[in-house]
């Protein structure tokens, strides 16, 4: 992924609400992203989104 490409995503996913962006005033310079509670929320469609890739991955490779 590039650097712009992953720029836009981040922005898009603090715009929604889902990351908190905080700015360090240092150099060189220092961003970080933190999942807000609605991003947390995300999480056990994203556990049940791996668990059906891995059972369908598993269902590939027997057949």
């Amino acid at each position: 992924m590039s650097q712009k490409v992953l720029t836009a995503n981040l922005r898009a996913m603090e715009e929604n609400g889902l990351l908190i962006r905080t700015v360090y005033a240092q150099v060189p310079p220092k961003v970080e992203y933190t999942l807000t509670d609605t991003g947390y929320s995300l999480k056990s469609v994203l556990d049940a989104m791996v668990q059906w890739g891995t059972n369908y991955q598993l269902q590939i490779q027997n057949h």
